[in-house]
């Protein structure tokens, strides 16, 4: 199996990326909303893959982690999502808040998915609660310029793809960040507290 791509990260596109790697460039489809975790174009790259044979060709799938390589393949695994769908499904909801979403049962966040209907809704509940692990934290900027705290990446990812202010959230999750203890549990709490304040604008 090829199992990832390291080089040059020499294009982006709106849906894909391109890597140049030992004389070759390799073009691979990627959720959109996972376009800047590849980082800059010219600077280096690793995209985890998957490579999908189909009658006519073959078609290879990049994700910036494996972590979210995983939750791809899950998703194949729900009856009615092939391999375009599942990416669709990444680029229209991050990881972290596909997870929150299965984990309570909230199918109207599933059905704003672009693509995905009732039906498929229910399907991937079925198919996929508790099965989903969060992408593991990493140090990234705010759009202020500013950095996250690692356990508070994924969270501001959550959040933002649940609909709420990047800005607000932020300023939340630096409020509340010090206030739990460390431990395995603190991501979780914190995303719960933090989306308690935000839903009721404490």
């Amino acid at each position: 199996m090829l199992n990832s791509i390291r080089g040059r990260l020499s294009e982006k596109r709106v849906d894909s990326i391109c890597i140049e790697t030992g004389g070759l460039e390799w073009e691979l489809a990627v959720p959109a909303r996972s376009l800047d975790d590849f980082g800059v174009i010219g600077g280096e790259v690793r995209a985890f893959t998957w490579l999908h044979h189909y009658e006519d060709g073959m078609r290879l799938y990049g994700f910036p982690s494996e972590a979210e390589r995983g939750v791809f393949l899950e998703l194949l695994k729900v009856e009615g999502i092939g391999p375009k769908q599942a990416l669709r499904v990444l680029s229209g909801i991050g990881p972290a808040a596909l997870e929150a979403a299965l984990e309570a049962d909230d199918l109207a966040a599933l059905q704003r998915i672009p693509g995905v209907g009732p039906k498929l809704a229910q399907k991937m509940l079925l198919a996929l609660k508790g099965k989903l692990v969060s992408l593991p934290a990493s140090p990234a900027k705010s759009r202020s310029g500013s950095e996250l705290s690692p356990e508070c990446v994924d969270v501001a990812r959550a959040l933002v793809d649940m609909g709420f202010d990047r800005r607000e959230v932020e300023r939340r999750l630096g409020e509340l960040v010090g206030s739990i203890p460390e431990g395995p549990e603190k991501e979780r709490e914190l995303f719960r507290r933090a989306l308690l304040e935000l839903s009721t604008g404490a």
